[in-house]
């Protein structure tokens, strides 16, 4: 479980870039037609800075996720796999093995590089050929 604690924020108008920075925000600017004055030509994002600190923490937290769940759940699976004799057993680790993978790295998806997504799909694949010819194997041989 991630814990982050908030940013505070302030309850002001602030139509400055100066003032803006000053709160750990980040000034947009943009072209606006006024026809009052002040006329400030941009907005302060606020919360820029609070969710930047906020992602960097996300990421993180979804690396250690994922390095802890996938090797967990790879443990699982064989040993779901190997070690019991009873089917329901077996199946119902294996299960947990997978839906254990899948949450560590479905958490780290958004922030993995295009090449290791496709390391990450071209292994499970294999591991899905494998564990299916596996299963018809052992199938036939009860039979």
């Amino acid at each position: 479980m991630m814990i982050f604690v908030g940013c505070s924020r302030v309850a002001e108008l602030i139509d400055t870039e100066a003032r803006c920075l000053d709160f750990g925000g980040k000034w947009e600017p943009q072209e606006i037609r006024c026809v009052t004055t002040p006329c400030p030509q941009g907005y302060c994002d606020r919360g820029y800075q609070c969710r930047m600190d906020y992602e960097d923490a996300q990421k993180k937290y979804s690396l250690n996720a994922f390095l802890i769940a996938v090797p967990l759940g790879i443990l699982i699976i064989i040993f779901g796999a190997f070690l019991f004799s009873l089917d329901a057993v077996g199946v119902g680790l294996m299960g947990g093995g997978v839906g254990t993978m899948i949450y560590g790295i479905g958490g780290y998806w958004n922030y993995a590089d295009n090449w290791l997504r496709f390391i990450i799909s071209l292994i499970g694949l294999v591991a899905l050929i494998f564990f299916t010819y596996w299963f018809n194997n052992k199938i036939e041989k009860k039979r």
